[in-house]
């Protein structure tokens, strides 16, 4: 297309931004990705050093096992993902197959039980182990290039949070070879996902492997939000910011809240199943109600979690293969940064067929047409940018404007979905089925299209520019030919394998359409292999245009990812040396610069460089796959029984035993991360890396807590007789008054032992975390003591509901307090040798969490003891 000439399209394009975007300055990019400002160093120069940082050659096992570094987890979390992709597509064939015919129950290649496990499966698997992971193995290599970073702010969080998504795909494996998976589908709706309608010991496995996947997450998030508001490179302000790391950054504040409302439901699930609480099996409760609420806050953003980065990355894209800016950039921001918030309120239109009344119903409907508005505002501005550059016909741009197309379908069709009186009649048929793949798919395009893009960056190598092309046309075909005739044969029910004959053509067209598109994603596996091994070497900005930082270095990029100092002071990314004398620089006698934020910095090391290599994330992921396994194992509080009960019980000590030494060897390994000060940290300037990360875990903690306590509010007004016909669990309020008591004073405790680290007084600081500690054990011994006596009253998890609210939540918060009394005893530990009289800094993230953790029982309290 031709370049745009006229002077209103040039006072558009200058009226987009008055800052460019991380995309070197607001002159013409340079095609051999140089960049030029002040005192830079150049790019070429710039050689992989290990620096005594103890990591293996890239060849050998133990550098994958060990790394912390985020291109390396990045390139894990890509493979990884692809594997489960292939898992869930063969899965998908086999559906498919089965399909072909409206074959009668045991017919064709599975029987109806494998019919709904490969079913349940292939939408967990691509929903949770493929989508987001696939995305985040891209922001993991590319976002801390694109801000400036050395690497993550916690780079052995980094770590731990790939093995633990590792170890949570393996348990959903795993779960096939235990009487079966899952089968009661991907959103596990209640009351089929209690024991007595999936009672194998593989679906518990299943949900227990959500449970790791969620904590995988949130960790992540953690990571991801501290590191891209605090480690900016100098000059790159938010309103810079590339457009890819702007969704990432919105991606991850959306998942830190939807999954821990997801963690929660998923708890309370296991609590069902292991130990037997009748959260989901009290149907007279609105158990079932409850669960679609707790899964669908979560389910609803996590649409938007999962096409976010898709939309990022699709953005760069079209801005490298059409030569010019998105066109309208605050505003896309600004709709992205719309739709984030709007998405945790749309999720009861996933409910029109429940009892919910009408009035709730229509005002549901309006959210969910609101937030299409922004998605409007997206789209015409990606359109725009394709009209007003010229365009390159590449791989990369080909799949992105494909992702364009199919995300638009996917959009109008869901319109449909969003009015109460279409929704009644397309709910649970294959109209959903389609247009969901439309949407979700449609992203997957656009990622298909990054991995294309990035893949040289990524590799130093070149992949076959023709085998690309028609992978892509494979693939359009083939995903067209799959989905679009569902939307023909709306009709058919969707989960189930018989339908009516008359749509069997439409069904043959579209097995047919699977396995085409099947073949593309092989070809694409056969095309980058070809070019891992045999690809020609690519330049440090093999698409000329592409001007964000990770084109300013090598292919791939040195350890430590640049020659100097990334700055954008004047516009432009260049690079000072590392001991300039402003910002961002190491301490001048080379220990660090400031106690900010690493996992561990220990003064004297050579702040310049950081580690990246541990084995304890690994061990800890090893320790979790075994220790969750073991659990799997006891059903409805008692332990399966048999040989595979002594597997199961000898696994869960194994793995709970090798996690806590794990966590201690973490502890006290020396390990030397990120540190500060940094550039552009807006709005945590004040702050440092581990403060910023623990706020933010305390912000997933207050959504975890709140789903638990709207769990009892809710359960409660839906109980027989109302709220007032609720007889409280327990009798008496005196236990919970004395715990009141015990927990404020150990607050109050904690600050003493602040107060006594500033004056220098390392047995102050022992004797107040030594009380904090004595009261925390006495919290729980009054609690326990508290338990017993309900027990011998006959009232335990299992007796009725009001059972199950009181003892799960208040479980929840002693394990808080246990883990919080864990960390006591280290910091004592350490504090009789001396620590924290120069860096008070653990004492008050430890009183943080600690605060957090009372405030919490000032509102169990009441609502257990009182209401």
């Amino acid at each position: 297309m031709p370049e745009d000439t006229s002077d209103n399209d040039r006072a558009v394009q200058a009226a987009d931004d008055e800052t460019n975007d991380g995309r070197g300055g607001a002159s013409e990019p340079r095609p051999d990705g140089g960049t030029v400002a002040g005192e830079e160093l150049p790019v070429s120069d710039v050689e992989e050093d290990d620096h005594g940082h103890g990591m293996p050659d890239t060849s050998s096992l133990k550098r994958w096992l060990v790394t912390t570094n985020h291109k390396d987890v990045g390139i894990l979390y890509t493979v990884t993902a692809m594997f489960f992709l292939l898992f869930g597509g063969v899965l998908a064939l086999l559906m498919r197959l089965q399909l072909w015919t409206p074959r009668a129950p045991g017919a064709g290649p599975l029987s109806a039980a494998a019919y709904n496990q490969a079913v349940s499966l292939h939408g967990l698997l691509m929903v949770f182990w493929f989508l987001s992971p696939f995305a985040f193995g891209f922001a993991n290599y590319i976002v801390p290039l694109q801000i400036g970073a050395k690497d993550l702010a916690f780079p052995r969080l980094n770590a731990l949070s790939y093995w633990f998504y590792l170890a949570s795909g393996i348990l959903v494996g795993v779960s096939f070879f235990q009487a079966g998976a899952f089968p009661g589908g991907w959103t596990m709706y209640a009351p089929l996902n209690i024991p007595t309608y999936t009672p194998g010991v593989g679906a518990t496995t299943s949900v227990l492997g959500l449970v790791l996947f969620t904590a995988s997450v949130t960790i992540g998030g953690v990571n991801f939000i501290t590191t891209m508001h605090r480690m900016r490179a100098e000059g790159l302000t938010m309103r810079r910011l590339p457009l890819f790391s702007w969704s990432i950054l919105l991606t991850v504040w959306m998942m830190l809240f939807a999954f821990a409302a997801l963690l929660a439901a998923l708890i309370i699930l296991s609590s069902d199943r292991i130990l037997g609480t009748t959260y989901f099996a009290a149907q007279s409760a609105g158990g079932s109600l409850l669960w679609a609420h707790l899964f669908w806050f979560f389910g609803h953003p996590e649409v938007y979690i999962v096409f976010f980065p898709a939309l990022g990355a699709m953005a760069e894209i079209f801005q490298t293969f059409t030569g010019r800016r998105i066109v309208g950039r605050k505003w896309f921001i600004g709709a992205m940064l719309l739709v984030a918030i709007q998405s945790f309120v749309v999720w009861m239109h996933h409910m029109f067929l429940t009892s919910i009344n009408l009035q709730i119903k229509t005002l549901f409907m309006a959210t969910t047409i609101g937030i299409s508005l922004p998605f409007d505002l997206m789209v015409f501005a990606l359109i725009y940018t394709l009209i007003k550059g010229r365009i390159r016909f590449t791989t990369p741009f080909l799949y992105a404007f494909g992702a364009l197309f199919l995300f638009i379908i996917g959009g109008i069709t869901g319109v449909f979905l969003g009015a109460v009186v279409l929704d009644y009649e397309f709910r649970g048929t294959y109209w959903v089925v389609a247009h969901f793949h439309y949407v979700m798919v449609g992203g997957v395009t656009a990622l298909i299209g990054a991995l294309y893009y990035w893949f040289p960056k990524m590799t130093g190598k070149m992949y076959d520019e023709f085998l690309g092309k028609v992978s892509f046309a494979l693939y359009f075909i083939g995903f067209n030919l799959l989905y679009f005739p569902m939307f023909v044969a709306w009709e058919t029910p969707r989960r189930v394998f018989s339908y009516d004959a008359a749509f069997a053509p439409w069904h043959k067209l579209a097995t047919i359409g699977a396995f085409i598109l099947g073949f593309s994603f092989l070809l694409t596996v056969y095309t980058i292999g070809k070019a891992i091994f045999a690809g020609e070497e690519a330049d440090d900005n093999p698409w000329a245009y592409s001007t964000t930082a990770e084109w300013a270095v090598p292919s791939p990029p040195p350890l430590e990812n640049f020659p100097g100092i990334p700055s954008y002071g004047d516009g432009k990314l260049s690079f000072r040396p590392e001991s300039a004398a402003d910002g961002g620089e190491a301490a001048a006698d080379g220990g660090q610069a400031a106690p900010d934020g690493g996992d561990v910095a220990t003064t004297g090391h050579d702040d310049d460089h950081v580690s990246h290599a541990s084995i304890w994330p690994f061990v800890t992921g090893v320790a979790a796959l075994f220790a969750f396994f073991g659990l799997s194992g006891i059903q409805s509080g008692e332990l399966i029984g048999g040989i595979w009960g002594m597997v199961h019980l000898g696994s869960l000590v194994f793995g709970g035993v090798l996690g806590l030494g794990a966590m201690v060897a973490m502890g006290l390994e020396e390990f030397h991360g990120p540190t500060g000060p940094f550039g552009e940290s807006w709005p945590f300037s004040e702050t440092s890396n581990l403060k910023t990360g623990m706020w933010v875990f305390l912000a997933s903690d207050v959504v975890l807590f709140g789903a638990f306590i709207g769990s009892y509010v809710f359960i409660r007004v839906a109980f027989p007789g109302g709220w007032t016909a609720w007889e409280p669990i327990p009798h008496r309020s005196l236990p919970g008054l004395i715990n009141t008591y015990l927990l404020l004073t150990s607050s109050f405790s904690v600050v003493l032992a602040l107060v006594a680290a500033e004056r220098n007084s390392t047995r102050g600081v022992v004797a107040s975390m030594l009380v904090t500690l004595l009261l925390g054990i006495g919290f729980l011994v009054n609690k326990g003591i508290e338990w017993f006596e309900l027990f011998h009253e006959g009232i335990w998890l299992s007796t009725n509901i009001r059972a199950s609210t009181f003892f799960l939540t208040t479980g929840l918060h002693a394990a808080h307090v246990i883990v919080g009394l864990i960390i006591a005893t280290y910091m004592i530990v350490r504090a009789s040798r001396g620590a924290y009289l120069d860096d008070d800094g653990p004492l008050e993230f430890f009183g943080l969490y600690w605060h957090f953790v009372d405030i919490v029982w000032l509102f169990l309290f009441p609502l257990f003891y009182i209401l």
